[in-house]
């Protein structure tokens, strides 16, 4: 029998998941263990500072609800999100590439029109954004489903305003006949700071890190028997492409916004990797 100590403790706890039936579980548990005791190790914090610790994991849960996920909101400020992204999703050279869902997805959202305006508030600059959704050789997809979303100009999701915002404003979902292609009209995407009113907000202000997020629109594209496609479109030129707090920027999904009349358009071809 080894006992506890700041030596073997590593060793004594991984010991306990002997019975453990799910090796994937054990393995998993095994790391986390490995990792967390080299932390606290490496770290050695104080007893106040390991409660302040447990008191911002606390903290992070309890201001969860089902219109705000502040435990993705550290995922994401901490870039594990985008690192979890990359690993399940090692795209070919030619597909669209991933980048991070964020904690304002909805389900439910309204089916349009093709063509249909998602803005309901009427603020912002008008925007076109079109493309063609095929596979990886070019050809069109009928049946794509291309589910958008984006903030207001105010710079807030619905969910984050559903006293002030009509339902389901700035989201839709549009599905693509033969030829591929897909085109909504919108309003031209705005930078936006992520929520700091919580744990997350103040973890960022102590690291003198920015809470913004370069202007975006957000896509969701599916079709039968390819990948599934979470991504983002973000505005070319934007202050924040080189700091995104949530570092979601890739290069190949800087889109150019070009000015029209009035308005602005935007185009962004998609295309999905077929399934293995």
């Amino acid at each position: 029998m080894t006992y506890f100590t700041e030596e073997t403790s590593e060793q004594v706890v991984t010991a306990r998941l002997d019975k453990c039936e799910s090796e994937r579980f054990k393995a998993v548990m095994s790391s986390a263990i490995k990792h967390l005791h080299g932390f606290v190790k490496d770290v050695q914090p104080t007893m106040d500072e390991w409660f302040a610790a447990i008191q911002f994991l606390t903290k992070t849960g309890q201001i969860c609800d089902d219109k705000r996920q502040e435990w993705i909101l550290a995922s994401d400020t901490l870039g594990v999100s985008m690192l979890v992204d990359a690993i399940n999703h090692r795209r070919p050279d030619g597909a669209t590439e991933n980048t991070v869902l964020g904690p304002f997805y909805v389900e439910n959202r309204p089916h349009r029109e093709m063509g249909d305006n998602i803005c309901l508030d009427g603020k912002g600059a008008p925007c076109l954004v079109d493309g063609i959704v095929t596979d990886e050789q070019g050809v069109p997809l009928k049946g794509a489903v291309v589910d958008v979303w984006q903030t207001n100009d105010d710079g807030f999701y619905s969910v984050q305003q559903p006293d002030e915002q009509p339902d389901h404003n700035m989201r839709g979902v549009f599905t693509t006949a033969a030829d591929g292609r897909y085109w909504f009209t919108t309003v031209k995407p705005l930078p936006y700071s992520i929520p700091t009113d919580g744990p997350v907000g103040k973890m960022l202000e102590m690291m003198g890190r920015h809470p913004m997020r370069p202007a975006h629109i957000h896509f969701i594209v599916s079709a039968p028997g390819y990948e599934t496609l979470v991504t983002h479109i973000f505005v070319k030129g934007d202050p924040y492409l080189e700091s995104d707090a949530v570092f979601g920027v890739k290069e190949s999904l800087i889109v150019n916004f070009e000015h029209e009349g009035a308005g602005w358009k935007a185009k962004f071809p998609v295309k999905l990797k077929k399934k293995a």
